[in-house]
């Protein structure tokens, strides 16, 4: 087997999970958002934060080990314009991601504590919940040009 071919499968594959994983997570999310049943919002927080953690978190870490395998058997110039351009976009993807993992856990312990006490979701919640959807949009364009950059690759 070419063990490049291998490291640029893993590069996809951790690339569409990345992307698949983000979309479905801000999907849920924004739908448990419109509902008033706190058990959807639970079950809807509670999986968000467990899909990050299993899925995102691991191809975050992929992404950049077999990016720059690549770069370097392909022979590619370290500073290329569209790979300078990739590493600055995953960088600020990455750092809105952060916040929103955090903001996730925030968000699913207030749901949380609604649930076993009864009480309505206090207002920090649909501060958060304002704060992770924004920060949703720089990453998920990012991603798509990212995804563009790697296909054509322009000189």
């Amino acid at each position: 087997m070419d063990l490049y071919l291998i490291i640029k499968t893993l590069h996809i594959i951790s690339a569409t999970i990345l992307f698949g994983t983000g979309i479905g997570i801000a999907f849920f999310m924004l739908r448990s958002h419109f509902t008033d049943n706190i058990h959807e919002k639970f079950y809807a927080a509670r999986n968000t934060v467990m899909a990050d953690y299993f899925f995102t978190l691991p191809a975050v870490i992929v992404q950049p080990m077999t990016g720059f395998w690549l770069v370097w058997q392909g022979a590619y110039s370290w500073m290329d314009w569209w790979l300078a351009v990739t590493y600055a976009i995953y960088i600020i993807a990455v750092l809105c991601w952060l916040p929103v993992v955090w903001i996730q856990i925030q968000l699913k312990n207030m749901v949380a504590t609604a649930v076993k006490t009864g009480e309505p979701l206090p207002e920090r919640y649909y501060r958060l919940f304002k704060i992770w959807f924004l920060l949703g949009w720089p990453a998920f364009v990012g991603l798509i040009i990212v995804f563009y950059l790697m296909v054509a690759k322009p000189v």
